[in-house]
C-alpha cells in the first residue's frame, strides 16, 4: 500500500477537545439507521426516536440502544419489562419527528398503532418491528444502555430504511 500525501489525512492542526459539542459534530457525519422504541407506560404508550440501536449477538438474538434519563420515555423504559424497537422506512419522516420532538403527542393521529404482545404499543406500516424482553439497563453517563433479548417481531415490511445524518432524516440512495 502506497500513501498519498494529503488525501484522506486527518487535519492534526486544530483538534479540539471532548466535548458533548465535539461528540454530537462528530455524530451528524454519521449515517444511521432510523428506530423507534416504544414501552407500555403508567399513564399510557411512550416512545421515542433512537439512533443508537444495535444488534448485539445472534445466540441469543439481544439488541440494545440508548436512553437519555433526562427523556420523558425513560420511567417506563426503566420500569417495564418489554419494549418494541420499530425500523422505520424512508415514507417515516414525520413519524421520526413526532417520537423525537419533546412534549408532542406521539400517539396520537396521525401514529397508527397498537396493543401488542407483552403490552408493548406497536407502530403500524414499519419496515419491521421486535417486541423484547429487557435484560439490562447499564448506566453509561446521562444514559442507559438498555439491553434486550428479542421475544418475537416482524420483518416483513415494505419500502427502504429512513437514515439520520447532519441532522436531518434522509432516504437511502445507491
Amino acid at each position: 500500500m502506497t500513501a498519498t500525501p494529503d488525501l484522506g489525512t486527518p487535519r492534526l492542526t486544530s483538534p479540539e477537545l471532548a466535548s458533548p459539542d465535539l461528540l454530537r459534530s462528530v455524530f451528524r457525519r454519521h449515517a444511521a439507521g432510523v428506530a423507534v422504541v416504544t414501552a407500555q407506560g403508567d399513564e399510557g404508550p411512550v416512545g421515542f426516536t433512537a439512533t443508537s440501536l444495535t444488534s448485539v449477538s445472534a445466540e441469543p438474538p439481544l439488541v440494545s440502544f440508548g436512553v437519555g434519563t433526562g427523556a420523558s420515555s425513560w420511567p417506563a423504559i426503566a420500569e417495564r419489562d418489554h419494549v418494541g424497537v420499530h425500523i422505520l422506512g424512508e415514507h417515516q419522516r414525520e413519524l421520526a419527528a413526532t417520537f423525537a420532538r419533546s412534549g408532542a403527542d406521539r400517539f396520537g393521529a396521525p401514529t397508527a398503532w397498537r396493543e401488542g404482545p407483552e403490552g408493548v404499543p406497536v407502530l403500524d406500516d414499519v419496515l419491521a418491528w421486535l417486541v423484547c424482553r429487557v435484560v439490562a439497563r447499564v448506566p453509561a453517563g446521562d444514559h442507559r444502555i438498555v439491553l434486550a433479548e428479542v421475544v418475537l417481531g416482524d420483518p416483513a415490511g415494505a419500502g427502504r430504511p429512513l437514515l439520520y445524518h447532519q441532522g436531518n432524516f434522509k432516504g437511502l440512495r445507491e
